[in-house]
């Protein structure tokens, strides 16, 4: 299974170049051209997606299928937005699902997310923007790309978003069908939380041996109902690697310890 901190060249990058052969961080305006440029996206991507209207059974971005029992719309539900915590490995699994499934996303501010780990799910790079560095406003840059892609994950570094610019932008994702996936900070109001811790690995001896699965708890929380949690091994398969679920889907009203992030 990949490394969690690989090259990125070769990969649709976010970054502009330097006279002294360093990056800068993209501009807005740089940004929104890429997006328009998009195949299938830009001003008709809300009406080839359907739209979130009234009436409307709500739509979901594609998971993992070994996650989509945990989750209350079988995925991730279109113009939402998702706390994230926990293990990175799970997030390079939403990424691949939703490439290999046609769809565009974007990776805003995680340059340690394991790209190999997603292509070895399935994911399709020729789809998936990173943008190691977004600058000063990593939510802005993550703003814009909201209007042309189907999935973005914004890394917060630790910090938090205001309560009423988190309103604003989840707005933005109404109004544009699109999903946002927000780890390694706070961000009030999110509809769904989501939660990875790893649960274990199988296939290394004392100090030897092949790693042949990693073990997954996971811990889905809305904001009605009770959590429900569920265990998910990433495994070997003809050639790529896959997600598994271990344990059926169950509820719980005990809170579990979200604290400690591992990747």
């Amino acid at each position: 299974m990949g490394s969690d901190a690989i090259s990125q060249e070769g990969v649709n990058r976010g970054s502009l170049p330097r006279g002294d052969g360093r990056e800068n961080p993209p501009s807005l305006t740089e940004l929104r051209r890429r997006i328009a440029a998009v195949p299938g996206r830009g001003e008709s991507a809300t009406a080839r997606r359907g739209g979130l209207g009234a009436g409307r059974r709500t739509e979901a971005l594609p998971v993992p299928a070994a996650l989509a029992p945990l989750l209350p719309d079988g995925g991730l539900a279109k113009g939402s937005v998702v706390a994230y915590t926990g293990a990175s490995s799970l997030l390079a699994g939403l990424l691949a699902a939703v490439t290999e499934d046609g769809g565009h996303a974007a990776v805003v501010g995680m340059p340690r997310l394991g790209l190999l780990a997603a292509v070895e799910m399935g994911a399709q790079l020729r789809r998936l923007a990173v943008i190691a560095d977004p600058g000063p406003d990593p939510v802005e840059v993550a703003a814009v790309l909201l209007d042309g892609l189907d999935l973005v994950v914004l890394g917060l570094g630790g910090g938090a978003v205001p309560p009423a610019r988190g309103r604003v932008i989840a707005a933005r994702a109404r109004a544009k069908g699109a999903t946002l996936v927000v780890a390694d900070g706070r961000w009030p109001g999110a509809s769904l939380q989501l939660d990875a811790r790893i649960a274990g690995y199988a296939g290394l001896g004392r100090g030897r041996g092949r790693l042949r699965s990693l073990g997954v708890t996971v811990e889905v929380r809305g904001k009605t109902g009770p959590p429900r949690h569920g265990r998910l091994d990433l495994c070997p398969n003809a050639g790529r690697v896959e997600w598994v679920l271990r344990e059926k889907p169950a509820r719980t009203v005990e809170a579990i310890d979200t604290q400690e992030a591992v990747s």
